[in-house]
């Protein structure tokens, strides 16, 4: 039918995650077409085709799922019986930022509506869609299409704000496994709404037969992200105040008093797990996250370590979290055979060249 492997909807594709896997799945030899409010900020996106829209109108999401043939077609007027459903949709659209955003309390209705609007959307339309398509091209009505045999496959990018707070008080924290949720109690409305989530597409698959993968993602970092605005997050933060130093050093702020902890993924690794849990039978939740657990005060002396400059911490009041955050990734070993193989220090070098490129683009 096509030179393409398979068909793949990317939503959240102008942003940082959403960007790099329209990368990874051109590269793989899939036809994608990438959704968002605002296109990839940094470059151009890769995708076939980049729609612009908001993800809560149902009546936007129910166009967006539609498959209607190579070349670009979302526009395309194509005959209902002729419009075939994704093979696989990669759900990154959410309303989220860095501790910033998250943790002040003024954004936390935006949040919930938001993020949570349009997983309804999304589930709701496929269920529809998928139960009026067997996969053929018929001559068929809406009302007498058969059910689809091989449903579209969902993944959904869930987070290790998930996890209970009583369970993140600690700076050593030895890492969290994914039985650990429950008895359920985030730290934040950003959390309840992603486990929210979780429960939504899993009731989505056990009553509806959609396939669903779920991961849990720890703190992922990396080139073409958010680094500065309010909704960048901590290693693109200290990456970004560390470059605006002069050569000799000087101090950049820290909230709190650095000690606590966090475990930060590369972005490339983080596709990698990604793309091996939906070529898998394993639904998940899974954990896909890095165990080199250091403090907010070691991420600000490796970024420091890697510009070369000398780096005074002055603590000041802010958002700090949970005190302990590590990813125990025991299930995704098991599962998927997958372990991150970067170091901390190796990602922040290319993430903070990255940024001071961006920094010297700018003043130009």
């Amino acid at each position: 039918m096509s030179e393409y492997k398979r068909t793949a909807l990317v939503l959240g594709a102008g942003g940082f995650i959403g960007s790099h896997m329209v990368k990874r799945l051109r590269a793989e030899g899939y036809w994608v077409r990438g959704v968002d409010l605002k296109h990839t900020e940094f470059s151009k996106s890769e995708a076939h085709e980049f729609v612009e829209g908001d993800l809560r109108d149902v009546r936007f999401v129910r166009e967006c799922i539609q498959f209607k043939g190579y070349p670009g077609n979302f526009n395309a007027n194509v005959p209902y019986q002729y419009i075939q459903p994704f093979d696989e949709i990669y759900q990154f659209a959410a309303d989220m930022g860095g501790a910033g955003f998250i943790f002040t309390g003024e954004n936390d209705a935006d949040i919930m509506h938001n993020s949570a609007s349009i997983n309804l959307n999304v589930l709701e339309e496929v269920r529809k869609l998928n139960e009026t398509f067997d996969g053929e091209v018929k001559e068929w009505t809406e009302a007498n299409r058969p059910k689809l045999d091989q449903p579209t496959k969902i993944f959904y990018s869930s987070s290790a704000c998930i996890y209970p707070e009583y369970a993140q008080e600690e700076t050593n924290n030895p890492g969290l496994k994914e039985n650990d949720a429950y008895p359920a109690a985030p730290d934040s409305e950003y959390g309840w709404e992603k486990l929210f989530s979780e429960r939504l597409y899993f009731s989505y698959n056990r009553n509806h037969g959609i396939p669903v993968r779920v991961a849990r993602y720890h703190n992922i970092f990396g080139p073409e992200g958010t680094w500065q605005g309010g909704r960048e997050k901590a290693p693109a933060a200290i990456c970004r105040k560390v470059a605006y130093l002069p050569e000799q050093g000087g101090g950049i702020e820290v909230w709190g008093d650095g000690l606590q902890t966090r475990s930060f993924l590369f972005i490339d690794e983080c596709i990698e797990a990604t793309r091996r849990l939906m070529d898998s039978d394993f639904m998940g939740p899974v954990n896909i996250g890095s165990e080199e657990m250091v403090t907010i005060n070691q991420l600000v002396e490796t970024a420091a370590k890697v510009a070369g400059k000398d780096v005074q911490k002055l603590h000041i009041d802010g958002p700090t979290g949970v005190r302990g955050r590590n990813s125990n990734n025991d299930l995704i070993r098991e599962e998927l055979g997958w372990d991150y193989s970067q170091t901390l220090e190796e990602g922040i070098a290319k993430t903070y060249a990255w940024i001071l490129n961006e920094i010297n683009r700018t003043q130009r």
